[in-house]
């Protein structure tokens, strides 16, 4: 892995990119001043832009939210999130019709469609996993005895992650939950990166395509698993968990992941 100065070195040889918006774009409070001009650099040299978020909501609910933060709509053509990948599968009834929604209630969108399908923990034939409720946001505990007896259902997460930064503040996201999940037992079907599904909704397999990312669990590893170039943002999701850069092909190792470049912020 090597340090990438410039993306302007580089993005001739790419005519697709597939890049991750929390952590890269923006950090869920502002948008991030050099991202949008390399974003603007790729758009002017006609390169197709994918915005590939593991985000629990439709695709339009993300646009919405970039567009409040001052996103110019014109980059906004092509945006793929979890929330959409896990939704076409409820709407058609993969996991079974009724479900319990273990998550806060900004996420409702993601099952508009089929909200009459909505019941509680004992009836429902599967757990939608969207994030963690509001009243336990930092308690994992709480969902290892809220769900240790519910194990023989499938549990759907519509998001990945195990965390991610708002700002400076660390918050836990629904893969932490599935994780839990997992160690009681119980089955996880997940939506998003680094899971092949999502990105076949972003791209032929013909084009060349470089992924950007700052999670090297899921934009790092999905780049990977679809054996596609990446570039690894270091001061996103993992920045505190190295000191200087000559530890990072140590941290990548730990994830059991590689990376072509690395850059400390997206920039062009």
């Amino acid at each position: 892995m090597k340090e990438l100065n410039h993306l302007s070195d580089i993005y001739k040889n790419y005519e697709t990119f597939v890049i991750d918006l929390w952590g890269v774009m923006h950090n869920g409070v502002m948008l991030n001043s050099k991202a949008i001009e390399a974003i603007e650099q790729l758009t002017k040299n006609s390169k197709k832009i994918v915005f590939l978020s593991n985000a629990p909501r439709p695709s339009s609910k993300v646009v919405d939210f970039l567009l409040k933060m001052k996103m110019d709509r014109k980059y906004l053509s092509n945006v793929m999130t979890s929330g959409e990948a896990a939704m076409y599968a409820i709407n058609n009834n993969r996991f079974g019709k009724t479900f319990y929604h273990l998550g806060p209630p900004r996420d409702t969108s993601v099952f508009e469609s089929v909200k009459e399908n909505k019941t509680d923990l004992e009836k429902c034939e599967f757990i939608l996993c969207t994030g963690l409720f509001d009243n336990h946001k930092n308690d994992l505990n709480y969902y290892k005895n809220f769900l240790k007896k519910h194990v023989s259902k499938k549990l759907v997460c519509t998001n990945p992650d195990l965390t991610v930064h708002k700002g400076d503040i660390e918050e836990l996201c629904a893969g932490s939950v599935a994780k839990v999940f997992e160690e009681l037992g119980g089955e996880v079907v997940y939506f998003g990166k680094p899971y092949k599904e999502v990105y076949k909704m972003c791209f032929d397999t013909n084009e060349k395509v470089l992924a950007i990312g700052d999670n090297l669990r899921t934009d790092i590893k999905g780049a990977n698993n679809l054996n596609i170039d990446c570039i690894f943002i270091s001061n996103g999701v993992h920045r505190d968990e190295y000191k200087d850069n000559s530890e990072l092909n140590t941290l990548l190792k730990k994830y059991k992941v590689k990376a072509n470049f690395f850059q400390k912020e997206f920039k062009w």
